[in-house]
């Protein structure tokens, strides 16, 4: 049992941990174009008449 004195901490930690770099990303912004990205997959960049 005196093992949780030193889990318990570690765990609320690392979960406060978590919960700040989550936040940290929606103020950068990380969510803010959901769309986007499907619609880079399908873009063909890489034809060969497409670079200069």
């Amino acid at each position: 049992m005196d093992v949780l004195i030193f889990l318990i901490p570690i765990a609320l930690l690392l979960g406060a941990l978590g919960l700040a770099a989550f936040l940290w990303s929606l103020k950068e912004g990380q969510y803010e174009d959901l769309e986007g990205a499907k619609w880079r997959i399908l873009e063909d960049d890489d034809l060969p008449g497409s670079r200069p």
